[in-house]
């Protein structure tokens, strides 16, 4: 059996879902490709194929006979050459939009003036000013009209290209020969304000399409951020700083405080406390001593250790993490707009009412047959001007996107819009989703009343590498930093310090019980406060007995019980995903109002639950905040990241609650059902005045009333089109969400 691979590279040069689509279809009827699959929304393509068959150039080539092209280098270089092909185009468009701008405004000014209009040399200044706009400002969309019709297919440049380019050219012949008209009895219009201006919109909203889509795209980036460029090992007895892609199974690698850890590895040497945030979403850093497992892209914090190198590579925990963001991403089905899904067929048939208008009114119009038929065919391309349909979506996305920027909610892409008005699941996570995100002291308790104690406490967890020592450095802020004071950390345990002569200690009951301090019946009875909360008990003692007991925790939002209920009187199934312990997450959940949680829960397990949600029919909506929430967050229907999460997370997500606020979370789902009603709405009223319109420019009243519409008036009525649309998405700005 022939041996296949799978590689996924950037397609250029995409306009639309349409060209997905084409650009899908050429892949997969290339010879030894077994599947193929291009995603407009993220701008890649997964190829299956037989590299003994072909070669990504043969693929390269055969997409650029077509119009597209195939990013296929590899190595470190290629996301950076992708992001600099990105802002070029993201550049060249909001140029070109710019000068269509520019060229268009005085173009609208002539033709809506009569006092202008008439004027003799009206007709070659807007001729003048209406060139550039369709020749070079406008060129992509006959370019890729142009690339559709090689293929057989149509979409909205299609639209754009023949709308545009007939009534250009036809204000071109009667600015040329006007007399061909006046020895008719029919007046000489022209309609390069008509051809401009759709240009000149159609541009405008592919700029705000670029724009969304540039913020999701440095997602992956973001990941391998958290790998350091360079390692330090141990080789042939001495120390040598090599690349991290240089690093081999076995190898020994420092580690000193503040690095990135490289690879997976086993700790040999040393001990320190790393941040897992990254990888488990926990906020609370986790003691490292011999034995223990280290994981790539975590942070070392204030101690120093060595590791032997276990996995490398594309083996590592973070790698894994990596490959499933990009598949999920990959494994979505390419956006199909309704639009330009209705303009495949729109289109032709445009085309064939505009012919058989013409055809009729040869055969059935006596005389002048043949010249009203031509004015009445340009008189359906005219009306048919996709200007109300290319605003109907990008309109309302604009208000609706501001909106939520108003409410404090972040969109990123229209699909994502559309999608949280359908959500029918929402899976949180818990830690800086639906709490806080930090250990706070919840309770505590001194047993010795003593000015100088605080004091000494403040002192040792300032000095502290504990985890949990900024939690009681905040809640003692009032104290002071006393002198002369000695610290050594425990790994595992807490501190012990040296101060006055005496010795003082604060951690967990191991280290109480290393220095045979035992707990007296007062301080076992506090204790009991602690047995129904999920909270760490930090105890401060001297060589007498306990001193004084903290509670630490990470508590719940404010606003997070609301946020559940709301979701819950919307009829949306709430689930808590957490790679907390069992009782923690339990009392979180509870606490929360929420009856379905997992805890124990790592990055591929909340990847496979939202797919095992979404194989049941659910439409589901992700709500994370860490890096280990990326993959699941890429596969979810719908991803919602928090404010103050990763930079991986919030880039990621398509849609970010900026405050952190879970009550932002109904409100996008109620904002997305607006704003969609809106988009239909707009859509509709597009289609019912090309119903309507099409055959009355077509003459259809003609033969009943003697009623031939005027391409002039067929200008107005797509220009009415067009501002009705518009104050329709603005009414947005005033709905209740």
């Amino acid at each position: 059996m022939p041996s296949t691979i799978k590689k996924i590279y950037p397609v250029l040069n995409m306009s639309c879902a349409s060209c997905a689509a084409s650009s899908q279809d050429v892949l997969a009827m290339q010879p030894g490709v077994a599947s193929a699959s291009v995603n407009f929304a993220t701008g890649k393509g997964t190829i299956e194929f037989d590299p003994s068959v072909t070669s990504p150039q043969s693929l390269k080539t055969a997409l650029q006979s077509v119009g597209f092209d195939l990013l296929i280098e590899e190595g470190a270089d290629t996301a950076d050459t992708l992001a600099e092909l990105e802002q070029r185009h993201y550049a060249d468009l909001k140029n070109k939009t710019i000068g269509a701008l520019i060229f268009s405004a005085p173009l609208v000014i002539i033709g809506m003036v009569p006092a202008l209009m008439h004027l003799a040399w009206a007709p070659y200044v807007m001729w003048l000013l209406a060139t550039p706009v369709v020749a070079y400002y406008g060129q992509q969309f006959f370019k890729g009209a142009y690339n559709q019709a090689k293929n057989r297919m149509a979409n909205m440049d299609t639209l754009v290209a023949l709308s545009t380019g007939v009534s250009y050219m036809f204000s071109v012949f009667n600015t040329l020969f006007p007399d061909f008209w006046h020895r008719r009895g029919l007046h000489a219009h022209v309609y390069f304000e008509a051809s401009a201006v759709v240009i000149t919109f159609v541009l405008l909203g592919k700029l705000l399409e670029t724009r969304a889509k540039a913020r999701t795209s440095s997602a992956i980036k973001g990941l391998m951020a958290l790998q350091p460029k360079t390692v330090t090992v141990f080789r042939f007895g001495t120390v040598q700083e090599i690349e991290l892609g240089q690093v081999q199974m076995g190898d020994i690698i420092m580690v000193k405080p503040g690095d990135k850890i490289p690879v997976d590895g086993t700790v040999q040497e040393g001990s320190s406390y790393v941040d897992e945030s990254m990888i488990t979403g926990e906020p609370v850093a986790v003691a490292k001593q011999q034995g223990d497992k280290v994981l790539a892209g975590t942070l070392n914090q204030k101690g120093s250790f060595r590791f032997k190198a276990d996995k490398v590579g594309g083996y590592t925990l973070l790698a894994h993490i990596i490959k499933m963001v990009e598949e999920a991403q990959g494994s979505k089905a390419p956006v199909q707009r309704l639009v330009d899904k209705i303009a495949g067929i729109f289109v032709p048939v445009v085309l064939a009412i505009s012919l058989i208008t013409l055809a009729l009114w040869t055969i059935l119009g006596g005389e002048n047959g043949f010249t009203q038929g031509v004015m009445a065919m340009v008189t359906v391309l005219v009306i048919a001007c996709p200007c109300a349909l290319g605003l109907a979506t990008p309109t309302a996305l604009m208000v609706g996107m501001g909106r939520g920027a108003q409410l404090g909610i972040l969109i990123k892409d229209a699909e994502s819009l559309e999608r949280a008005g359908r959500v029918t699941a929402v899976v949180l996570d818990k830690t800086g989703t639906l709490t806080q995100g930090k250990p706070m002291v919840t309770q505590s308790k001194w047993f010795t009343a003593s000015k100088e104690l605080p004091n000494i406490l403040y002192s040792v967890e300032k000095l502290s590498a504990h985890p949990l020592a900024e939690a009681l450095v905040q809640h003692l802020k009032g104290a002071k930093m006393v002198e002369g004071i000695k610290i050594e950390n425990i790994v595992g345990k807490g501190v012990v310090a040296i101060y006055g002569g005496k010795t003082y200690l604060a951690g967990n009951e191991a280290l109480l019980s290393d220095h045979r301090i035992s707990l007296d019946e007062t301080v076992k009875n506090y204790l009991d406060n602690f047995k129904e909360n999920p909270v760490s008990v930090v105890f401060f003692a001297d060589e007498s007995g306990v001193l004084a007991i903290f509670g630490v925790a990470d508590l719940l939002k404010d606003t997070s019980e609301k946020a559940v209920k709301r979701l819950t009187e919307d009829n949306i199934a709430v689930y808590m995903l957490t790679g907390d312990n069992e009782f923690a997450a339990k009392n979180i959940a509870a606490e929360a109002g929420i009856q379905y949680y997992k805890s124990g829960v790592l990055p591929q397990g909340k990847l496979q639950f939202v797919k095992e949600l979404q194989a049941k029919g659910n439409i589901v909506a992700m709500v994370g905040d860490g890096i280990n929430d990326s993959a699941a967050l890429a596969q979810a229907d719908v991803s919602i990241a928090m404010g103050r999460g990763s930079d991986v997370a919030l880039e990621t997500a398509k849609m970010t609650l900026i405050s952190g606020d879970l009550l932002r979370l109904p409100a996008a789902i109620h904002l997305s059902r607006a704003t969609m009603a809106t988009v239909k709405q707009n859509l509709f009223w597009a289609f019912v005045y090309n119903v309507i319109g099409i055959p009355v420019a077509a003459g259809l009243l003609y033969p009943f009333t003697g009623f031939l519409l005027n391409p002039m008036l067929a200008g107005a009525a797509m220009a009415l089109s067009s501002v009705s649309v518009v104050s329709n998405s603005l009414l947005l700005k005033f709905k209740k969400i």
